[in-house]
């Protein structure tokens, strides 16, 4: 505490007013996310779960290479978008493919996935792009699918029975939102704790916490809002709420309570898995995933400054 240095005018006159702001909003957003939730349900009728991705008839090779490899494309796309690692999703989709008694090849670039599927003579193949889609990571999921192969591969599963199983597992709806929301808070004051942060400092980094990740699952998630603006957003209104231990001078640790008050920003899986590419030779992978990476950690750490320039707190 004693190489940082406040403003006592604009600290004690406006950052108390900013706090209730920053809180009043992430609480206005969230009741009108509710009530969006609630008159897009009231509007939008249940539909089902059928696939007309797979409807081929005509029992070929040509047919049969488009089916299986339409269904590896689908499969090593929804892994990416759940957070697997490269070296998994070649091992689980070279394990499908060889039950189906194929031969699969994989090239895996920034946006897409590209899968070609060749017979075990290679005289017939077939090759699909497929788009990776923006989703969330689901360690849940991943695990599914993951375990889903072996039982493909194990099993000797028919290829109708494998693809209406992954339908299943990737139409499950992810833990709930508030769910998520509370032990993301919990895990951050933790930290908190962990760095040897008071009582006091762990609530103010749980509130600051669960305000910042609900700003960023709903500006992002539910509004289509661009990644790097919202982290910096995220991140700017934690650290206004975090500050709390300064401008009312509650606890022994603001210092602590500030500095990990943004760290379920940091996008840990992507820097894992770049760090996992980089050993396996998936050389494009992890420069792809690295420069996102990096870029989320920028964002946060812009959203930081920005938090501590509003409250005209200045680090000596």
């Amino acid at each position: 505490m004693d190489n940082i240095t406040t403003s006592n005018d604009a600290i004690f006159d406006f950052a108390p007013y900013i706090i209730v702001l920053c809180i009043i909003l992430t609480v206005s957003i969230a009741v009108f996310d509710l009530l969006r939730k609630k008159k897009k349900d009231k509007q939008t009728s249940e539909n089902s779960c059928q696939n007309d991705y797979y409807t081929i008839d005509n029992k070929d090779i040509h047919s049969y290479l488009k089916k299986v490899c339409l269904f590896l494309s689908r499969y090593a796309s929804k892994l990416i978008q759940y957070g697997a690692t490269t070296i998994r999703i070649e091992k689980n989709i070279g394990r499908i493919a060889e039950r189906f008694d194929t031969v699969v090849e994989m090239g895996v670039l920034p946006q897409h996935i590209m899968v070609t599927l060749w017979d075990k003579e290679h005289l017939h193949s077939y090759s699909n792009n497929e788009i990776i889609k923006s989703q969330g990571v689901d360690f849940d999921k991943n695990t599914l699918l993951s375990k889903l192969s072996w039982e493909i591969h194990d099993n000797r599963m028919e290829l109708d029975e494998a693809i209406k199983r992954f339908d299943d597992i990737t139409a499950r709806p992810r833990l709930n939102d508030w769910t998520v929301l509370i032990l993301t808070g919990l895990a951050n004051g933790s930290f908190c704790r962990l760095f040897g942060g008071d009582f006091i400092s762990m609530v103010i980094v749980f509130v600051a916490t669960i305000c910042g990740f609900y700003l960023k699952n709903s500006l992002h998630g539910k509004h289509g809002w661009d990644i790097r603006l919202v982290t910096i957003i995220s991140g700017c209104i934690a650290t206004i709420i975090a500050s709390s231990c300064y401008v009312f001078g509650w606890g022994e640790t603001p210092d602590i309570a500030l500095g990990t008050g943004v760290l379920y920003l940091v996008p840990g899986v992507l820097f894992i898995n770049s760090i996992n590419d980089l050993i396996n030779g998936h050389h494009i992978c992890f420069i792809s995933r690295f420069i996102n990476a990096t870029i989320i950690t920028i964002c946060l750490s812009l959203g930081l400054c920005l938090g501590l320039i509003i409250l005209n707190i200045k680090f000596l």
